[in-house]
């Protein structure tokens, strides 16, 4: 009995994007081998081993430089360059992050840190990597493209975003972070250029070349990593012990960022970031921090005592759920210090609705066309709301627990995510969001 193999039988096989455009020779050398499997009466359905997984994803195009064609520079950095491309597989749009290698030293740690990470993080949240090509000169990371981040959005809302779009934005970090915690990774460089944003709205965590897996809380790792803007205190006074609680301040002083449109600790030195953390939080003390007075660095720094100020007043736009939230991500004691589980059960999200917590971690585990989109507001942002005469299909928006029927004209077929999305309306920029 003849199997015909086609295109979906070989993408659902090999767990390939369902958009992806194999190549005809290679759809006729599968036939080829199924046939012959069918006349030695073995299953021309068994599993692939790794080996032949590998040739079949080489013979497809993965892996190689002419797959993808570069359409432009987005930015540079120290190790890294990157493209905005597009795939020949899909063409679909890419960013490809190529990493020169120094005969010398090989592939730069943080490169290989992000490759070994990203490749088994699977989140609807954090950005995909879809290849990886190795030549003798670089190393080629091809990730998902997202043509904005966190720091271009606040600034194409004047700073002012709206306090709906705040949740939302926070909620699909929290999911991102709380995905990379549970699986013991700690991203350790959070700030709104390494959040990614798309035109339907998606957060993504990005940038994981610091990050590292933790085998244990107590393992030492480097005090010289996250910007200095978002480092927690206990960081900035030189401890090497830590553990997810480092992601949290920085969740904080982003949400602050977010609801204020200004950075919260905006200090050039360590001594000036501690100076404006105890200015605003506090001087801790053996009560709020046990065993800081044993730390010599914040001893030596012989800083003032001040008295902790009301959150409110610098934040008046957070209610008061968001106040208790921001509070909680604060804290000086670890220990304290709200996870990012934890976070996404606080009542500050309440008025997303309880569907908001069912949603799937990724694209291959929805079974339905229709998404859950927040309602957007643009009396504060700018930003147009959705136009319900030109959707193409019934979406279902969020809006203070109760579920409405809306059009959405940013949708495909194809697009089965279930995820939270907002209308940016972004122009291009100059700046490259995923270096």
């Amino acid at each position: 009995h003849l199997v015909l193999v086609t295109s979906e039988d070989v993408t659902k096989r090999m767990s390939l994007p369902m958009d992806i455009r194999l190549p005809p020779e290679f759809l006729k050398k599968l036939q080829m081998e199924s046939e012959m499997e069918s006349e030695s009466n073995s299953s021309p359905c068994k599993p692939l081993s790794r080996m032949s997984r590998r040739a079949s994803l080489s013979d497809i195009g993965f892996g190689k430089l002419e797959t993808y064609v570069k359409l432009g520079k987005l930015g540079e950095g120290t190790y890294a360059t990157v493209f905005k491309g597009r795939s020949k597989l899909t063409e679909n749009l890419v960013a490809l992050k190529e990493i020169r290698l120094e005969h010398e030293e090989g592939a730069p740690c943080t490169a290989i840190r992000e490759v070994s990470l990203l490749k088994n993080l699977k989140h609807a949240n954090i950005v995909t990597l879809h290849d990886i090509i190795h030549t003798e000169r670089s190393l080629t990371l091809v990730f998902e493209y997202l043509d904005s981040d966190l720091k271009q959005y606040l600034d194409n809302c004047g700073n002012l975003m709206s306090m709906n779009n705040v949740k939302i934005f926070m909620f699909q970090l929290l999911r991102g972070l709380s995905y990379c915690h549970k699986r013991k990774i700690l991203h350790r460089d959070l700030k709104p250029q390494n959040l990614l944003i798309n035109d339907k709205g998606e957060l993504k965590l990005a940038d994981f070349g610091l990050a590292r897996a933790k085998s244990v809380p107590t393992k030492t790792y480097s005090n010289e990593v996250v910007t200095l803007w978002y480092r927690p205190p206990e960081v900035l006074l030189g401890t090497t012990e830590y553990s997810t609680p480092i992601d949290m301040w920085g969740v904080g002083c982003i949400l602050f960022e977010m609801a204020t449109g200004r950075p919260m600790f905006p200090g050039s030195t360590v001594k000036e970031e501690l100076h404006l953390v105890f200015r605003l939080l506090g001087t801790p003390t053996e009560e709020s921090w046990p065993g800081i007075s044993n730390n010599d660095e914040f001893r030596s720094y012989m800083f003032p005592q001040y008295r902790p100020q009301q959150l409110i007043n610098h934040v008046p736009r957070l209610d008061t759920e968001g106040i208790d939230m921001l509070t909680a991500l604060l804290l000086y004691d670890t220990r304290a210090r709200n996870s990012a589980e934890a976070s996404l059960r606080h009542p500050y999200f309440l008025s997303l609705g309880e569907d908001i917590h069912s949603l799937a971690d990724s694209k291959r585990h929805t079974h339905t066309h229709n998404a859950l989109y927040p309602q957007i507001t643009n009396h504060t942002t700018g930003i147009p709301t959705y136009d319900s005469k030109r959707h193409t299909h019934t979406m279902l928006y969020i809006h203070k627990s109760q579920i409405i029927q809306q059009g959405s004209p940013h949708m495909t077929v194809r697009d089965t995510h279930t995820q939270c999305f907002i209308s940016t309306n972004h122009k291009s920029y100059n700046r490259d969001p995923h270096i």
